[in-house]
This record gives C-alpha cells, structure tokens and sequence, in this order.
C-alpha cells in the first residue's frame, strides 16, 4: 500500500508503507530476544528451585525403636557399638550415603560393627540388590553388606527411607538415627556424621537424631513378619 506525505513545500508525495516496516524490524526483533532471554532464565531459575527443594526434602519420619528390637536376626557384632545402615539398592543417593559411612568408618572402625542392609521388596530376587552398589559397600573395610529380604528388618527398626542409619551402643540403646548426608545426593560434613563420630569416640554428640535424605525404601510399608499391608 501508498500513503501521502506533504513536504515543507506543500507537495504531495506518495509514502511506501513497506519502509515503515522494515525500520520497525531491529525494534521487534530486540523485543522478541528480550522475551526469549527472559523465558529462558525463569526456566532455568526454576528448575533449579524445583531440583534444590526435591534435594533438601527428607524422607518420611521415621519411626526407630529406642532400643535394639528383641525379634532382629541380625548379628551383633563383637566390637560393641552397632552401626545399621538401611539403603534401596537402585536409589542414587546412596552411594553418597555409602561415602560417609566410609569417612565415619575412616576414624572409628575398631569402635564399631557395620552393616549396609540392602532392602528388597516382597516378590523381589534377592540379587536384584547385588550390583554395583553392593560392591562399593563391600570394598569399605569393616562393612558387611547383607540383603534385607522383603524388608522384614527395615520393619523391625522402622526405616522407611533409604540412607536411615542407626547406632546402637553396647546395652542396645539407640544413640542415634537418621541421615547421614546433607542432603539427597550431597556429600561433605553434616550433623549425622559428626553425631556419629562424636558417640564414637565417647563425646556427646550435638544431636541424636537427623533427617534422611532418600528415596523410599517401599510402595507400601511391610509389617515385621514381612507381609505388606492390602
């Protein structure tokens, strides 16, 4: 299309509209980068808020007997304290769950027996839990790794959440539970280990209990006899 124009000398001339479009043209392809730009960093913001939250979010609560339950077949140890750790062989948080237990067993192996419970579910094979992260806990000196068979003993010391670790002394007495990572996934120094450490070696601890970082140990909680409610 033509529009007019008058110039100073009063003449009338014919305008192309197609001029006035194509110097429009850098404006709107700088508004059109500039939404762009602006959606992309809420994206990203956004999925790093997103990622951080399921990051820092602890399992369920769980709820851990005050003392060693009368029913458990596990063997104690001869070393007296006694160190549980509950883990879903598949869940990756827990080979970082596995690094901390073997910076803990770094300071104070003699002090204690360790055992890594690899949780299984009704139904499931047993070697379902003998892979790569069965083996990173046998390769930590002073740990044995042992298949918890539909989780008949996560039920009896009440872990729900994969990654719960529990110390018990001598007597049976729980010293602590929970988690002993900063959350899921992250290593580094946290309240679980340096409560562990610090029972080791015969010094209060700041706390006795911490949040435990994981995926579930279950779809649905088995009971002690290990039968899953219906």
């Amino acid at each position: 299309m033509h529009g007019l124009s008058q110039n100073p000398a009063g003449a009338v001339t014919l305008v192309d509209d197609k001029c006035l479009t194509i110097a429009d043209g850098p404006k709107r392809m700088t508004r059109a980068f500039k939404l762009t730009a602006a959606l992309w960093l809420a994206f990203v913001i956004g999925g790093a808020v997103i990622l951080n939250l399921h990051a820092t979010t602890p399992g369920e609560p769980e709820d851990t007997p005050a003392r060693w339950p009368v029913a458990s077949r596990i063997t104690s140890g001869t070393n007296g304290a006694m160190l549980l750790v509950f883990l879903h062989p598949h869940c990756p948080c827990s080979r970082t769950t596995l690094g901390e237990l073997a910076a803990i067993l770094a300071t104070g192996r003699d002090k204690v027996t360790a055992q890594v419970l690899f949780v299984t579910a009704a139904g499931e094979n047993p070697d379902w839990s003998r892979n790569e992260l069965w083996r990173a806990a046998e390769a930590i000196p002073g740990v044995r790794a042992v298949v918890d068979s539909q989780g008949i003993e996560a039920a009896r010391f009440g872990a729900q959440t994969s990654g719960l670790t529990l110390l018990f002394d001598q007597q049976g007495a729980c010293l602590f539970s929970g988690g002993i990572t900063a959350a899921r996934g992250h290593g580094g120094d946290n309240i679980g280990r340096q409560a562990i450490v610090s029972c080791l070696a015969n010094e209060c601890p700041g706390t006795s209990r911490a949040p435990t970082f994981g995926c579930a140990l279950f779809h649905e909680k088995p009971t002690a006899t290990g039968e899953a409610p219906l």
